[in-house]
């Protein structure tokens, strides 16, 4: 509302700059037109180039007034030596046009270092931590995290860099019917979160130039714009780690919110299949985790009271073994 005011605003100000110009010049109607011809074609600029970033506009700025500076510099020289003036005049000018070319161009490719040269270019409040958490692959896939971003235990905004993005359209192109599956799940739930008004998710348009594989550039890109990366790889995260990259492995929240099992803890577990052994039987807590249970295969699909015998934590997860409370019961008695 408040840009459509201002855009309105503009054009009844050009036409009214151009009336008066044109009353200057004794044509008011012909510098009404041009007025306001002039402010359409400036709004429609303006709308086009909605997608051009600050950081880029600054970045590019900043390389057009370091060639300006370094086209004075060897102009200065140059008028030094006894080439003319025609020769000086000209070398001026191409000089200019060159190094501005040349400085405004090396400054928006390496805009992402941008801030790098100059700490203070993103202009923002030093006592205010923006919090950006980038997306890998694995997490997109994985679809978790959507949920947890909800809850508000993961802060800020989440950003999915282009090169990601084409990783995933290349997943869901592939030949390969599982690896299909996975791109068009992550592209499906990257669509149903940009709907989403709670979960704040940008596509990151102006990335790094790729030089290495897509983890590498995503380190990389991280440790640019001091961001988190959240991911389900392993690798990954060990990697960034050693690069002291923030990691949030969604695997292992999950593993840190899981129930809590101890050796002799009694808990009340469903039987719902048979073990491996011919005397077993298999029960799961609400967080997925198995308990095989000894000599309870006659009283599969009941819900029984167990002792927890033996804990084993692995790569894989947890298992746990359990025997039934009331043989424990029994034995006391003997």
């Amino acid at each position: 509302m408040t840009l459509m005011f201002i855009r309105i605003f503009f054009f009844i100000l050009s036409g009214v700059v151009g009336f008066y110009i044109g009353s200057i010049l004794e044509s008011n109607l012909l510098g009404l037109e041009l007025g306001l011809l002039s402010g359409l074609v400036l709004i429609f600029l303006e709308r086009r180039l909605h997608k051009v970033s600050v950081r880029g506009l600054s970045s590019m700025v900043f390389g057009l007034l370091l060639g300006i500076v370094m086209a004075k510099l060897i102009s200065d020289i140059l008028f030094l030596l006894p080439l003319g003036l025609f020769v000086q005049s000209t070398s001026r000018v191409v000089l200019t046009i060159i190094f501005s070319y040349l400085g405004a161009v090396i400054a928006l490719r390496g805009k992402d270092e941008f801030n790098i040269i100059i700490p203070y270019v993103r202009f923002r409040r030093q006592d205010v931590r923006e919090e950006n958490v980038l997306l890998d692959t694995s997490a997109i896939i994985d679809g978790r995290i959507f949920e947890i971003y909800k809850s508000k235990f993961v802060p800020g905004r989440l950003i999915v860099p282009e090169f990601v993005l084409k990783e995933l359209q290349k997943l869901a192109d592939s030949q390969d019917e599982q690896k299909r599956q996975k791109g068009r799940r992550g592209i499906d739930l990257l669509n149903t979160m940009q709907k989403d008004p709670k979960i704040d998710v940008r596509i990151r348009e102006d990335e790094l130039a790729i030089k290495d594989d897509v983890d590498t550039e995503l380190v990389r890109l991280a440790k640019l714009i001091d961001a988190k990366v959240c991911t389900t790889d392993y690798n990954l995260s060990q990697v960034a780690v050693l690069q002291n990259v923030d990691i949030l492995n969604v695997h292992e929240l999950f593993n840190a919110m899981k129930f809590v099992i101890f050796v002799g803890q009694k808990i009340e577990v469903k039987l719902v299949k048979e073990g491996k052994e011919s005397d077993q039987a298999l029960a799961y807590l609400e967080d997925g985790t198995m308990i095989v249970v000894a000599g309870a295969k006659h009283l599969l699909g009941r819900s029984v009271k167990v002792i927890i015998t033996s804990v084993l934590q692995n790569q894989a997860g947890k298992m746990v073994f359990a025997k039934l409370a009331y043989e424990e019961g029994a034995n006391n008695n003997q």
